[in-house]
Parts: structure tokens; sequence; C-alpha cells
């Protein structure tokens, strides 16, 4: 298996536009966040709020996020624009899904969780999107076969063991770090080794209720949700209206 990060990505269309549409996607979430802090925050009153029909509608800005991805996405199959307009139709669609991945949380609930513990889903959207669009604009491929001819047994068996580490990372409630592992096989072996979350698969099968591994395991997992929901805070804002 071969890894490589392409040296001159920048050089080329493809990976150029990928970059934009990264870079535009993370500032247009980083910005309607924000956003979304100030207008909560009573006292900001210069900062415009939300959006409202005349009948008091509130427009969620994920219906524009889809209008531009719908419209960026379509003039991209229909014209298969040069550079620059390559690059503007990336950005554009990066906006779309910053501002449509804000409210993934909805998606999924079909309710305004925005400020609830369940908002925080969107976050983990954005987070999961970043990490994949990120490996994959900096040139790594999951399993490279440039050389397959050569070492066919090798590769396959290579392979099959990543992917095998990633399924056992992914039962042990790291969906994160096995996403991770196709393209960085290390992840998966860090995450298949260490000690599963207390709510996973993995823990439900192979670990005792009352044994010493399910203790451990929601002590350290319980120190990680208490971490993570500060950075979560800190990047989203506090749940509760």
């Amino acid at each position: 298996m071969h890894f490589e990060i392409a040296a001159d990505f920048l050089g080329e269309p493809g990976p150029r536009a990928g970059f934009v549409l990264l870079g535009a996607f993370l500032l247009s979430f980083l910005f309607i966040r924000t956003s979304a802090r100030l207008i909560r925050n009573p006292k900001v009153t210069w900062w415009p709020g939300n959006v409202e029909t005349k009948g008091g509608l509130h427009i969620h800005h994920l219906v524009w996020g889809i209008l531009l991805i719908l419209i960026a996405g379509f003039l991209e199959f229909a014209v298969a624009p040069a550079s620059p307009w390559l690059e503007i139709l990336a950005a554009l669609f990066g906006v779309g899904a910053g501002l449509t991945l804000d409210e993934f949380a909805l998606w999924v609930h079909l309710e305004d969780v925005y400020w609830e513990d369940e908002g925080r889903a969107s976050l983990d959207a954005v987070l999961v999107a970043t990490l994949l669009a990120g490996l994959i604009v900096l040139g790594l491929s999951p399993f490279e076969l440039a050389n397959q001819t050569s070492a066919v047994t090798a590769l396959a068996i290579a392979v099959a063991i990543d992917l095998l580490l990633c399924v056992v990372t992914i039962l042990k409630g790291k969906p994160i770090l096995g996403l991770t592992g196709v393209f960085v096989p290390l992840a998966s072996l860090i995450g298949s080794l260490r000690l599963a979350s207390p709510s996973s698969p993995w823990a439900r099968w192979r670990y005792s209720d009352t044994g010493p591994k399910m203790a451990r395991s929601q002590a350290r997992f319980e120190r990680m949700r208490q971490r993570r929901h500060r950075v979560r805070d800190a990047i989203g804002g506090a749940p509760g209206r």
C-alpha cells in the first residue's frame, strides 16, 4: 500500500478546486456559526437578526446552503468550466456546504435543535467532512494500485488488514478514527488497540457490565466526553436557549 501527498496539488485543476471548496466550506461554517452566536447574545444589537418572512416564518440558513449547492453543482456538470470559473463554482459549493452542514442536526431530527444537545451532531458532521475532504485534497489515496502487478497478494493482504482494523475501530465507537484509518492505517491500528467506548457494540459484546474493562472505559470516555463538550461549546456555543 502506497500513500503519497501530491507535491504540486495546487497546480492541477481538480485538487485546486477541491482546496478552494474546502477553504470556502470552513470559512462559511465559521462565519455562520459566529453569526448565530451573535444573534443569540442579547447584548449584541448591532448584528443583523434571522431571516424571516412577513408572516414570521424563520428561513434557516441551510435553505440558502442547499440552493447554492444545487446551483453550483448543476453549473459544474452542465458547463464544466475552466479556471477561474471552476474555482468560483467550487467556492460557491463550499459556502453552500458550510451553511448546510452547520444545521446538519435539523436533517436528522426534523426540528430546530440548533442550540440543544442534539445540535452537537452538526459539529460532528462538519468535523468528519473536513477531515475526509482534507485528506482527499492533500492527495492521500486509500489504496494505490499503480504497482499491483508486482505485489498483488501483498497489496490484497494489506488492504484487507487495514479495512478490518477500520471496522474494529468503528465498532469500538470511534467512527472518525476508523474513517481516517482508510487513508492513514496507523490511525485504525491505534483505534483498534485502545479501549472501546462503553456504549459501543464492541463493549456490549466483549466487556462485562461489572468488569474492570467496562469501568476503565466509562471513566476514560467520561473524561473525553467532558473535554469534547468544552471544545464544542467553545466553537459552537453552549446548548440551551
